[in-house]
């Protein structure tokens, strides 16, 4: 149990694995500031609120100010490493006692993707200059999939360019729990942890997982890069088009498949098993097709 003085600020605390951390965090009976870059976002009673943005400093200090420690995410923008510098330069000014870093798997491995290579550059600082670091390097969301709703029920194909050398995708409810602990337990600091699912996916069995939980044929149709980020140009910019697609080419070239010892690290950090993604698609799935008979009850 942490000391009840200690506040910890959870940067991007509003999206989907910021906002899975403060939760975690809170069953902890933490104090957390979450730092928001303007007001109006439901935010948990008991959780504390700064206003301010990463590429402004002088609010970045003031968000910091009183906290103990810092959980650092910042999000995939063509400044990124500006964002995380500055935090973790402040951080290190105001003498927080542990900075856990929000890094990526692999990402040696992926310089030739400017979010990877950032959040590498950012993993160089924290460990070049004593401020007490804990680095999690996450592995591809389970939960970026249910995103693909239409595609999978609708069209019976699941899209994204995963490729055939596999991934080993994880759940961002273990990613937060593990991030919770390494912030609010002993024994973690200097440390480094892959946070890896554990079972190696490739697109294909990925389509084979959705096939058996949604009772019908899905096809993986993720094998063509530049036709993936045409259609990614049509929703978002063309830079993070072009980064994403590099991710993938990533994949497909050198796969993001867990190390050695990765899963057993990760159980005996959580104290648990790590997430299946069939168990993640099967309760995708069932939420899916309990909206869906609501609707039709409502239409009725």
């Amino acid at each position: 149990m942490i000391p009840s003085s200690m506040k910890i600020l959870v940067t991007g605390a509003t999206g989907h694995v910021g906002t899975e951390v403060v939760k975690e965090l809170l069953k902890r009976k933490a104090k957390v500031r979450m730092l928001m870059r303007k007001e109006g976002a439901q935010t948990p009673k008991e959780v504390e609120v700064a206003i301010g943005d990463l590429t402004d400093p002088i609010s970045v200090r003031q968000a910091m100010h009183g906290v103990d420690k810092l959980y650092l995410l910042n999000a995939v923008t063509p400044d990124e490493l500006t964002q995380g510098l500055i935090a973790y330069d402040v951080a290190r000014k105001m003498k927080v006692k542990q900075v856990v870093y929000h890094s990526v798997f692999r990402t040696e491995h992926f310089k030739d993707v400017p979010h990877f290579a950032a959040k590498l550059a950012i993993e160089s600082a924290l460990r070049a200059f004593a401020v007490p670091f804990t680095v999690i390097r996450p592995n591809y969301f389970f939960q970026n999939d249910v995103l693909l709703k239409d595609p999978l029920t609708k069209a019976g194909i699941y899209p994204t360019p995963i490729g055939p050398v596999g991934i080993s995708a994880v759940d961002i409810r273990d990613i937060a729990e593990a991030a919770a602990i390494a912030l609010t337990t002993d024994g973690h600091l200097g440390k480094t942890y892959n946070l890896n699912g554990p079972e190696t996916l490739s697109g294909p069995m990925m389509a084979s997982i959705w096939s058996r939980q949604l009772g019908k044929e899905v096809r993986y149709t993720g094998g063509d890069l530049d036709a993936f980020e045409e259609q990614l140009r049509k929703q978002a910019p063309p830079w993070l088009a072009f980064e994403i697609r590099m991710m993938f080419q990533g994949y497909h070239e050198r796969g993001f498949v867990a190390e050695v010892g990765d899963v057993e690290a990760l159980t005996a950090l959580l104290g648990h098993a790590p997430r299946r993604y069939e168990d993640f698609a099967l309760e995708t799935a069932t939420t899916w097709k309990s909206a869906g008979n609501t609707g039709m009850q409502k239409a009725q």
